[in-house]
C-alpha cells in the first residue's frame, strides 16, 4: 500500500490505493408462462435490429472507437478510520475531508440505520410528522443465485427513493425484502459445484441428499444478494425478509395450489411443453431465448462435440400410395419426420388441389399420411406443403387437435430418439439422427435439397440447449377466468399502469392467454401437493396412476379426498406424491401476500395488504405482474396493488443489450467501488473465444476500467433517466458525472460549515427573511428553493423521479453553488459592509432543506452532511431519513416570480460580460463594468448590483444615468435592445492588436450583411419568397447591423484608449 498523502482530517486518511471488488456475475431474472400465441414477435424483430446494430459496431472496430478515449483521473480515496462498532453512530465531530470520497461518506451509516430500526414501520409512532397513512411496497425478489445487475439497481434506486419519500412525509412504511429460490438456476449451480468438487452428479444422490446439498449452498452463498442490497442503501425491513422456500412461504404455496384445484382452476392434462433436454425439465416461455438467424449458422449445442447447422430448410418428397405423384415438404427439422402423421397445405393453394384428400406413404414406417387442408398453413413457406408432427411442434399440435390426428412422440426427454422412431435410430441423439435421416432420404431418392432459411431458434436461457417441444402430462392453471378479471381491473381503473400505454399490451396478451403449465421436473422447489392414487386390486397400478390424482394440503387430506371420491376405505388407498415441483413463478406470484403471512390472518397481512404500489421492469408485465394480479385476486379477493410503475430495460451507451460475451455489462457494485473490468472478466466463466471478444469490447468502452463513483452517484444517475419511456442507455461517464455532482455538493457544504460561527443558531424558517439586512439575492435563492420544493413534490406524486432529480441538480449546481454561494462569499467573509447574519441564515435554511430534498436519492451523502449542520441537538429526528420532507405547506411563502424574472436579466448581463472577457482573454483582470439601460431595466438590476459585480468578476458595477456615457476605452456588448454593457479595458488589453481583430470581424460582418441584403433586392422578392423566409432574412439583417454597430463602438473605444496611451 502506498504511503498516505495529503493531510489527515481528524481520523480521515487519504490513500491512493483502491481494491477492486471480486467478480460478480450479472444475471437476469427469468419469467414463466405459456400463451397460445407468442407475445414476442415485436421483441424478436427488435432483437434482430439490435443484432444488426451490434454487427455494424463490430465492423467499425468498436462502438466507441470514433469518439476517442474518455478522459478521467482517479480521485484519491479517503477512508473513515474512527473506531466505530457495527450499529454505533458515526462520529461527525471530526472535520470534513478536503474532497468527497464515497468510501468515507458511506462508512458506518447503514449498520446504524438498521440497528436503530429506522426502516421498520413500528418507528412510525416516534415521528414528529407522522400521519395516519400506510405505504407498502414489495421488492421484486431477486434470485438467490444471482448478483445484482443494473436492472436490479434501477429497481432498488426507484423503489427506495419512493419509500424514503413516504417515510419522510410521515407515512407508516413497510418495504418488504425477499429472495426467490430460483428453482432451475439454483439446481444447475449446485449440480455444477458437485461435479467440479466431488465428481458426482445429482443422480448419484437421493433426492433428500441433493436437497441437503442445496440448503448447504444456500446457507453459505445465499446471503450475498442481501449484502448487495444493503450496499445500495436499501431501506428494507430486514426482520420481515421472506425467502420463497421458508416454511411459512411453503405453506402459502401449498394452500394456493389446493385452493385453486378445489375451485377447478388447476387441472392435470397432456400438452406440448418447452423441454430442455440438458436440464431434463420443462421450462417456461420466459426461459426461452429467441435467437434470430439470418441463414445457415453453426451453433454449439450441449452434448455435441461438433457444432450443429441451423437456419437451413430441408426439402424431401412423400410419394402417393401408387407412386404416381409426390408432394415435396419443407422443414427445418427433418429428424422429427419419423413422427409425421399428415401433410398439410392451404385450401386455396392450387398447386396441390389434385392431392387434397389423398394419402402419401411414409418411407420408413409405411404409415399412410393424409394430405389435409388448413388455413393455418402459409403457402409462401418453402414449397407450401408442410409435414405435420403434432408431438414436436406447437403449430402442428394445433393442427393435430383440429383434425383429430394421432400424437407420436419420437424424441425422448434426454434428447435421444425413441424406439417408435425405428430401431435404426433408437438411442441416437436428435441432431445426429437428423444427418442419418437425410442420408436415408438420399438413398431412397426422396431428398430434394437444402436452402438457406432465416429463422428464429428457440434456446433454453439456462443451459443454451435447443428447446424441444414434447408432449407431457403436467399440471396447468386455467387462466381464462383469471385473465378476464385482470383485464376488467385495468378497464375499470381499479388497477392503473404508468406508463398508461402498457394497458394495450396487457389486454392484448391476456385476451390470447393459454393455460399455464406449472410443472417442473426438478428436485429443488415446492413439490406439487398432488398424489397419484393406487388401489390394491388395480391390475396395473403404474398405468392406473395417470387416471386418478388427489390434491391435499397434507397426504392425509389427499387420502381422505381420494377415499371419498372412490367410495373406498382410506386404508386401501396408496398415495405417491408427484415428483415434480412447481414453476418458480407460481410462488413468486404469491409474494405480495405470502410474504406477509398469508394464509394465516397475521397483523402484517391486515395492516399492509394490499401493497400501495408495485415497481418493476416492463419485461415482467406478463410473467410476473399478470400472475400476481390473477392469483392475488383469485386467492385473497383483492388486487395485490392498485398501481404499477414500470421501468424500461437498461442497455449500454450504444443501445445494445448488456451481455457478458459482448463485454459491455456494468455491475452496479463496480460502479460503487470501482473495478478493473479485465480482471473481473478473467475470473468469469466465459469460454476463451467469448472472453477475447468481451475483452476487446471492454477496452473500447472502458479503456480505464470503471472509476469509484459510490452508491449515491449510482442511485442518482439511475433515477435521473426518464423511466416512463424508451429503454435506458447507460454510460459509465454518466455515473462519473454524478460523482462530480456529489463533490460539488460536498464543497458547497464545506464552505457553508466553514463560515458558520461556533455558536450559530438557525432561525425558524418563517423568520429567515425577517432578519434585518436580508438582500434581494437572499430572497431570490429562497424563491428558487420554493420552486424546487414544488417540482419535487409534483415529481414524487406523479412518480416521475427524473423531474425531481433534474430540479435538485439545477438548484444545487446552478442556483445554490454557482450563484448564491459565489454572491455571498464576500458578505460572509465580512467584505462590502453588509450584515453577515441574514446571509448565514439563508444559507443554512437552503442547505438543510435541499439536503432533505436530496436524501431519498443520496442517503449517505445527505446524512453525512446534514448531521453536521448546526442546531441538530434541538431536532427531534436522529437521522435525515426521518426528517420531514419539505413541502410547500411547511414553507413560508418564499415564492417571488418577479424577483426571479429580474435576476434573469442579471444573468444575461453576466453571460455577456463573460463572453467579452473570453473575447479579450481577460483571465485574471477585474475591469470596471458600466451598464446603460432603460428605467425599467435599471430597476430590475439595481437590487443585484453586488451579485452582478461578484459574478462578472468586475472591480465594480455601475448603472449609468440617462444621458451619461461610459468612460473611454470600453468594450461594448448588447444584452438586449434596451440594455448594453461597457467593460473598461484600460490596462487590460493591447489596443493595437484588438483593433486589428475588430477590423477583421467588421469586414466579415459587412460581407455577410451584403449577402443577405442582396437577396432581398432580387426581382420579385416580395411576390416569390414565402413570408417566413422574408421575416427570417429581416431578422438576420437587423442582427448583423446591431452587431456591426457594436463592433464600431468597441473600435471607437479602443481608438480612444490607444490615443490616451500614446
Amino acid at each position: 500500500m502506498a504511503a498516505p498523502v495529503g493531510r489527515c482530517c481528524g481520523r480521515a486518511v487519504l490513500r491512493q490505493v483502491r481494491s477492486p471488488t471480486p467478480h460478480r456475475a450479472c444475471s437476469s431474472r427469468p419469467a414463466a408462462g405459456t400463451a397460445s400465441r407468442s407475445p414476442g414477435r415485436p421483441r424478436e424483430e427488435k432483437e434482430r435490429r439490435l443484432l444488426r446494430r451490434e454487427a455494424v459496431l463490430e465492423a467499425r472496430g468498436g462502438a466507441g472507437g470514433d469518439r476517442g478515449e474518455r478522459k478521467w483521473s482517479e480521485p484519491p480515496v479517503i477512508t473513515y478510520d474512527v473506531p466505530t462498532s457495527p450499529g454505533e453512530r458515526k462520529d461527525t465531530s471530526v472535520p470534513l475531508p478536503d474532497s468527497y470520497s464515497p468510501q468515507y461518506v458511506e462508512a458506518a451509516w447503514y449498520p446504524w440505520w438498521e440497528q436503530q430500526g429506522f426502516f421498520k414501520p413500528e418507528y412510525h409512532a416516534r415521528l414528529s410528522q407522522r400521519e395516519d397513512s400506510t405505504f407498502t411496497l414489495c421488492i421484486p425478489p431477486p434470485n438467490v443465485t444471482g448478483s445484482l445487475h443494473l436492472g436490479h439497481a434501477l429497481t432498488v434506486a426507484i423503489q427506495d427513493a419512493v419509500v424514503r419519500w413516504h417515510r419522510m412525509r410521515g407515512c407508516k412504511v413497510l418495504w418488504v425484502p425477499g429472495c426467490d429460490h430460483a428453482g432451475i438456476a439454483t439446481q444447475v449451480v449446485v449440480e455444477r459445484q458437485l461435479q467440479r468438487e466431488r465428481g458426482i452428479s445429482r443422480r448419484d444422490l437421493s433426492r433428500d441428499q441433493f436437497l441437503q446439498e442445496v440448503w448447504r449452498w444456500k446457507e453459505e452463498k445465499g446471503e450475498e444478494i442481501y449484502r448487495q442490497l444493503r450496499r445500495l442503501g436499501s431501506s428494507l425491513d430486514w426482520d420481515r425478509a421472506s425467502f420463497t422456500m421458508d416454511p411459512g412461504f411453503c405453506e402459502a404455496v401449498t394452500e394456493a395450489f389446493v385452493r385453486l384445484h378445489e375451485a377447478g382452476l388447476v387441472y392435470r392434462s397432456q400438452g406440448l411443453v418447452n423441454w430442455s433436454c440438458a436440464l431434463n425439465s420443462a421450462i417456461s416461455d420466459i426461459e426461452v431465448e429467441s435467437r434470430p438467424l439470418r441463414g445457415r449458422t453453426h451453433i454449439s449445442v450441449p452434448g455435441y462435440q461438433e457444432k450443429v447447422v441451423f437456419g437451413e430448410l430441408v426439402n424431401f418428397a412423400y410419394l402417393t400410395e401408387d407412386g404416381g405423384a409426390e408432394i415435396v415438404v419443407a422443414t427445418t427439422r427433418p429428424e422429427t419426420m419419423l413422427g409425421d402423421v399428415a401433410v398439410a397445405v392451404h385450401p386455396e393453394d392450387e398447386r396441390y388441389t389434385h392431392l387434397q384428400g389423398k394419402c402419401v406413404r411414409h418411407p420408413f414406417t409405411a404409415r399412410q399420411l393424409p394430405v389435409l387442408t388448413d388455413p393455418l398453413v402459409d403457402p409462401g413457406f418453402g414449397t407450401g406443403a408442410v409435414k405435420v408432427t403434432p408431438a414436436h411442434d406447437h403449430m402442428d399440435h394445433q393442427l393435430g387437435l383440429r383434425h383429430h390426428l394421432p400424437l407420436l412422440t419420437v424424441i425422448h426427454e434426454d434428447g435421444t430418439m425413441v424406439a417408435q422412431a425405428g430401431g435404426w435410430l433408437q438411442g441416437v441423439k436428435r441432431f445426429d439422427a437428423r444427418q442419418q435421416v437425410m442420408a436415408a432420404l438420399m438413398e431412397r431418392g426422396l431428398f430434394r435439397g437444402t436452402e438457406e432459411h432465416p429463422m428464429v431458434l428457440r434456446l433454453c436461457s439456462r443451459s443454451g440447449d435447443v428447446v424441444e417441444p414434447l408432449l407431457k402430462s403436467q399440471w396447468y392453471v386455467r387462466c381464462r377466468e383469471l385473465a378476464e378479471s385482470a383485464m376488467a381491473a385495468v378497464e375499470s381503473g381499479e388497477l392503473t399502469f404508468t406508463p398508461a400505454s402498457l394497458q394495450n399490451t396487457w389486454n392484448g396478451w391476456l385476451s390470447n392467454i393459454s393455460d399455464w403449465c406449472v410443472s417442473r421436473q426438478l428436485w429443488w422447489g415446492h413439490r406439487i401437493p398432488a398424489y397419484r392414487v393406487s388401489l390394491p386390486d388395480s391390475p396395473d397400478p403404474e398405468h392406473n396412476s395417470g387416471e386418478l390424482w388427489a390434491v391435499g394440503r397434507t397426504q392425509g387430506e389427499a387420502r381422505a379426498k381420494a377415499a371419498r371420491q372412490l367410495g373406498r376405505e382410506e386404508s386401501e388407498i396408496t398415495l405417491t406424491q408427484d415428483a415434480d415441483v412447481l414453476d418458480t413463478w407460481f410462488s413468486s406470484a404469491l409474494f405480495p401476500f405470502a410474504a406477509l403471512g398469508w394464509p394465516r390472518e397475521t397483523a402484517d397481512l391486515r395492516d399492509f395488504y394490499p401493497s400501495s404500489l408495485l415497481e418493476t421492469g416492463s419485461d415482467l408485465i406478463f410473467f410476473w405482474v399478470a400472475r400476481m394480479v390473477m392469483l392475488g385476486r383469485g386467492l385473497t379477493g383483492q388486487l395485490p396493488f392498485p398501481q404499477v410503475l414500470f421501468h424500461p430495460l437498461v442497455r449500454d451507451a450504444h443501445g445494445r443489450k448488456m451481455s457478458k460475451s459482448l463485454g459491455n455489462v456494468i455491475d452496479p457494485l463496480d460502479v460503487i467501488s470501482g473495478s478493473s473490468l479485465e480482471e473481473r472478466l478473467r475470473e468469469g466463466n466465459l469460454d476463451p473465444r467469448e472472453c477475447r471478444i468481451a475483452l476487446e469490447g471492454q477496452r473500447r468502452d472502458f479503456p480505464h476500467g470503471i472509476p469509484e463513483c459510490g452508491t449515491d452517484a449510482l442511485r442518482f444517475t439511475l433515477c435521473s433517466h426518464r423511466c416512463q419511456g424508451e429503454d435506458i442507455n447507460v454510460d459509465v461517464a454518466s455515473f462519473l458525472s454524478a460523482r462530480r455532482f456529489c463533490n460539488k455538493i460536498w464543497n458547497g457544504m464545506r464552505f457553508t460549515l466553514s463560515v458558520l460561527p461556533e455558536n450559530f443558531h438557525p432561525l425558524p424558517l418563517d423568520e429567515v427573511l425577517g432578519t434585518e439586512g436580508s438582500a434581494a439575492i437572499d430572497r431570490w435563492v429562497l424563491g428558487r428553493l420554493h420552486r424546487t420544493v414544488a417540482v419535487c413534490e409534483r415529481g414524487f406524486r406523479e412518480l416521475d423521479l427524473s423531474l425531481v432529480t433534474g430540479a435538485l441538480h439545477r438548484f444545487w449546481l446552478h442556483d445554490l453553488c454557482d450563484v448564491y454561494l459565489e454572491c455571498v462569499k464576500p458578505v460572509v467573509r465580512g467584505e462590502g459592509g453588509r450584515v453577515r447574519d441574514p446571509a448565514l441564515q439563508t444559507l443554512t435554511a437552503c442547505t438543510d432543506l435541499s439536503l432533505r430534498l436530496l436524501s431519498p436519492f443520496m442517503p449517505y451523502l445527505s446524512e453525512e452532511l446534514w448531521q453536521r449542520l448546526p442546531g441538530r441537538e434541538g431536532r427531534p429526528e436522529p437521522s435525515i431519513c426521518l426528517a420531514p420532507y419539505p413541502t410547500l405547506g411547511q414553507l413560508p411563502d418564499w415564492s417571488c416570480p418577479q424577483l426571479e424574472s429580474d435576476f434573469l436579466l442579471v444573468q444575461e448581463v453576466v453571460r455577456a460580460v463573460r463572453a467579452l472577457r473570453a473575447d479579450y482573454q481577460l483571465t485574471k483582470a477585474r475591469p470596471e463594468l458600466y451598464v446603460s439601460c432603460g428605467e425599467e431595466e435599471a430597476g430590475r438590476l439595481h437590487p443585484f448590483l453586488g451579485p452582478l459585480q461578484t459574478l462578472s468578476r468586475s472591480r465594480w458595477a455601475q448603472l449609468l444615468s440617462p444621458g451619461e456615457g461610459p468612460p473611454p476605452g470600453c468594450a461594448v456588448a448588447v444584452v438586449n435592445p434596451r440594455c448594453r454593457l461597457h467593460l473598461r479595458l484600460q490596462g487590460a488589453v493591447d489596443p493595437r492588436r484588438e483593433l486589428a481583430k475588430l477590423g477583421e470581424r467588421r469586414r466579415r460582418l459587412e460581407a455577410e450583411l451584403e449577402t443577405v441584403v442582396s437577396r432581398t433586392r432580387t426581382a420579385g422578392y416580395m411576390e416569390k419568397v414565402p413570408e417566413r423566409i422574408r421575416l427570417e432574412n429581416a431578422r438576420k439583417v437587423d442582427a448583423l447591423r446591431a452587431e456591426l454597430q457594436q463592433v464600431r463602438e468597441a473600435a471607437h473605444g479602443l481608438e480612444q484608449l490607444q490615443g490616451g496611451a500614446s
